[in-house]
C-alpha cells in the first residue's frame, strides 16, 4: 500500500536515482559504461528483478525518453565548438547521412538473408539501430582520463549529434508507411526526409538567434537563464515537429548557435545544463530498464545477437570506410571510428515508436534494440580506451585549471573566470615569484592559498609545491595561462615530453632549416623548401590536429599547437633511437 502512495513513489524514484549514481561511481572504477549501469539498475528494479516493479507503459516511457533526448541533444549542440567543424564537419555529415543510410541498408540486407524477414521489417530494424551515442563514448574517455585526437573526437561528436535526427527521421517515416499498409514509395520517403531536414535546420537557426536576442534584451536573475534555455528548446522542438520538421535536429542546431555565441550567461547555462543532461540520461535508462521484460529477450536472442554481430563487425565498418573515402582519413582513425559505433538510448526510444503506432510484432523491435544496445555497451564500451591506446590515438591531456568559477555577473562583453591551480613540482611556475613569469595575455594575480590561508599579491609570495594559485582572466586565454601554471595532466597520464619530445619548433620554419640541426634524411628540393605547416597540411589534407606526426629520417615531428584557423604554431621534435645492428 505504501509503495502505491505518492510518498512511496517519490521514495522509490529517489532511491533508484541514488542507487544509480552510487553504482556509477563503482562502474567508473571498473571502466564500465555508465549507461550500462543505469540500464541494469532499472532491470533489477523491474517486474522480474529484485523489487518486482511492474511497469508496462510505453507511452509514458516514450514521452520521458523524447523529452530527455531534447535536453541531451540541446546540451550536445551547445558543447560543439565551431573550431571543431574545421577538421570534422564534412566527414561527420557524411557519416550522419551516407553512413546512417548504409548501416540501415546493410543491416536490413543481412537480416533478410539470414532470417528471411520481409524487407519493410528489416529496414525498420536497421533504421532503429543506425544511430550512435557519443555521450556513452566520451563518458568512458572522461572516466579513464583519456584524450584522443581532435580529428577523431570531433568527427564522433558531430556525427552523433547529427545522426540521431537522421535515424529518427528514417524510423518515423518507415513506421508510418508500414502502419498505413501502403506500398513503399521511395520518392515520397525522400521528399519527406528532405522536408524534415530543411525545416529542422531552419527552425534550429531561428530558435538559436531568437534565444540569443532574448537573452540580450531581457533582464532577469541569472538563475533563470538555464531554465529559459531548456524551456525554449522544448518549445522549438514541439513547434518544429508539429509542422513536419525534425525537432531533434532543430534543438541540436539551436544549441550549437547558443553555445557559440558570446552571451555572458553562457557559462552558467552550460553548468546547469550539464546536470540536466545527466539527469535526463539516468531517468531515461532507468525507465527503459523498468520497461523491458528479460524473459521476452530470450525469445528473440538468436535474431538479436545476429543483428548485434552484423552491425558491429560488418555494417558499421563498411559504412565508415565508404563514408570517409573522400576525406583520406588515416587507417588507424578509420578503424577506431568503425569500432566506436556504440549504441545508446536512442535506438531503444525509437523502438517504442512502432509499438505506439500499432505496427505488427511491435515488441520484436523493442527486444532487438534493447539486446543490441546491451551487447554494444558491453563489447564495445569496455574496449574503447584500450582500443584508442592500441591504435596510438591518445594525446596528452591539455593543462587546465583545477577549479573554475565563472564571473558571469560582472557584465563583461568577454566571458571571464576565476581559476585555481594546484602547484606541483611539475608546474612550470613552481619555485618562482609572480613577477618572474612572462605573459603574452592579460591575467590578474589574485593571490595564493597556502595551508588554508590567503596570501595577498602585495605580500609577493613565492609559488611553492602544494600552493593553490588564484587568477582572473578572459575565458579565451585559459590555454595560454594553464601552460604556465598547471602541471599538464596527472602523473599516470601520457606525459607531454614523452609524446611531443623535449623541444619545439615554429610551424613557419622551412624543412631545410630544420635539416641544419636534425637528421631528417635525404629529401627532394620541393619538400626542403616547404614550411613545417605546409608539409603537414599537404600530408593531412588541410585537417591537421594536435598529435598528428610525421617521420623524417630519424626525427619524429608531432603537431603540438594549432590555431582555431588551422595554422600550425608549434611542432614537437623527438629523436628516434636507431636500432643497433648486431
Amino acid at each position: 500500500m505504501f509503495l502505491t502512495s505518492i510518498t512511496g513513489i517519490m521514495l522509490l524514484m529517489g532511491s533508484l536515482l541514488l542507487i544509480s549514481i552510487l553504482a556509477a561511481v563503482v562502474s567508473n572504477r571498473l571502466g564500465a559504461p555508465l549507461l550500462l549501469t543505469f540500464l541494469i539498475v532499472g532491470m533489477l528494479a523491474g517486474e522480474e528483478g529484485l523489487l518486482g516493479i511492474e511497469f508496462s507503459n510505453p507511452e509514458l516511457a516514450f514521452f520521458i525518453g523524447s523529452l530527455a533526448l531534447v535536453i541531451i541533444l540541446f546540451d550536445g549542440g551547445m558543447r560543439t565548438h565551431k573550431e571543431r567543424f574545421r577538421v570534422a564537419l564534412l566527414p561527420a555529415i557524411s557519416l550522419a547521412t551516407v553512413g546512417v543510410a548504409l548501416t540501415c541498408a546493410i543491416t536490413a540486407a543481412g537480416v533478410v538473408w539470414l532470417f528471411d524477414l520481409p524487407w519493410p521489417t528489416a529496414l525498420l530494424i536497421g533504421a532503429i539501430l543506425s544511430s550512435t551515442d557519443a555521450a556513452a563514448v566520451f563518458s568512458i574517455f572522461q572516466s579513464q582520463n583519456l584524450k584522443i585526437k581532435q580529428r577523431v573526437a570531433s568527427t564522433l561528436e558531430i556525427e552523433s549529434g547529427t545522426n540521431d535526427p537522421m535515424a529518427i527521421i528514417l524510423t518515423m517515416t518507415l513506421t508510418s508507411m508500414i502502419a498505413a499498409t501502403e506500398s513503399f514509395s521511395w520518392g515520397w520517403m525522400t521528399v519527406d526526409i528532405l522536408q524534415q531536414l530543411a525545416l529542422g535546420y531552419l527552425a534550429g537557426w531561428v530558435g538559436g538567434r531568437f534565444f540569443v536576442w532574448m537573452a540580450q534584451k531581457i533582464s532577469v536573475q541569472f538563475s533563470f537563464f538555464p531554465l529559459l534555455a531548456a524551456a525554449t528548446a522544448v518549445v522549438i522542438f514541439s513547434i518544429t515537429s508539429g509542422i513536419g520538421g525534425s525537432g531533434y535536429l532543430a534543438v541540436y542546431l539551436m544549441g550549437y548557435k547558443i553555445g557559440n555565441s558570446r552571451l555572458p550567461q553562457l557559462p552558467h547555462i552550460l553548468q546547469v545544463q550539464d546536470g540536466l543532461a545527466w539527469l535526463s540520461q539516468i531517468m531515461m535508462f532507468l525507465i527503459l530498464g523498468l520497461l523491458v521484460t528479460p524473459s521476452h529477450l530470450v525469445e528473440h536472442w538468436a535474431l538479436s545477437l545476429s543483428v548485434a554481430v552484423l552491425m558491429i563487425f560488418v555494417a558499421r565498418p563498411l559504412a565508415v570506410i565508404t563514408s570517409l573515402i573522400p576525406f583520406s582519413f588515416p587507417w588507424r582513425e578509420q578503424v577506431f571510428i568503425s569500432w566506436v559505433g556504440l549504441r545508446g538510448a536512442v535506438p531503444i526510444i525509437l523502438a517504442l515508436y512502432p509499438w505506439l503506432t500499432g505496427v505488427p510484432n511491435e515488441e520484436l523491435y523493442f527486444d532487438i534494440a534493447f539486446m543490441v544496445v546491451m551487447v554494444s555497451l558491453i563489447v564495445q564500451g569496455w574496449s574503447l580506451a584500450p582500443m584508442a591506446r592500441w591504435l596510438g590515438l591518445e594525446v596528452p591531456a591539455p593543462a587546465e585549471p583545477d577549479r573554475r568559477m565563472p564571473l558571469d555577473r560582472v557584465g563583461s562583453n568577454d566571458p571571464m573566470e576565476l581559476w585555481a591551480y594546484q602547484v606541483t613540482e611539475r608546474s612550470p611556475a613552481c619555485d618562482h615569484y609572480w613577477n618572474e613569469l612572462r605573459w603574452d595575455v592579460a591575467v590578474e594575480f589574485v593571490g595564493v592559498i597556502r595551508r588554508g590561508e590567503w596570501l595577498l599579491p602585495m605580500s609577493k609570495p613565492r609559488l611553492c609545491e602544494g600552493d593553490t594559485v588564484l587568477v582572473v582572466a578572459k575565458l579565451e586565454h585559459v590555454d595560454a595561462i594553464s601552460r604556465v601554471l598547471a602541471a599538464g595532466g596527472k602523473q599516470t597520464e601520457l606525459q607531454t615530453s614523452q609524446f611531443f619530445g623535449d623541444f619545439s619548433l615554429r610551424g613557419d620554419l622551412l624543412i631545410q632549416e630544420v635539416a641544419g640541426f636534425y637528421p631528417v634524411g635525404e629529401l627532394d628540393s620541393g619538400i626542403m623548401n616547404m614550411s613545417l605547416h605546409a608539409y603537414f597540411t599537404q600530408k593531412f589534407h588541410r585537417r591537421v590536429v594536435v598529435g598528428d606526426h610525421l617521420q623524417l629520417g630519424s626525427v619524429r615531428l608531432t603537431v603540438r599547437e594549432v590555431t582555431d584557423e588551422g595554422y600550425i604554431r608549434q611542432v614537437g621534435v623527438k629523436l628516434l633511437e636507431e636500432k643497433s645492428s648486431r
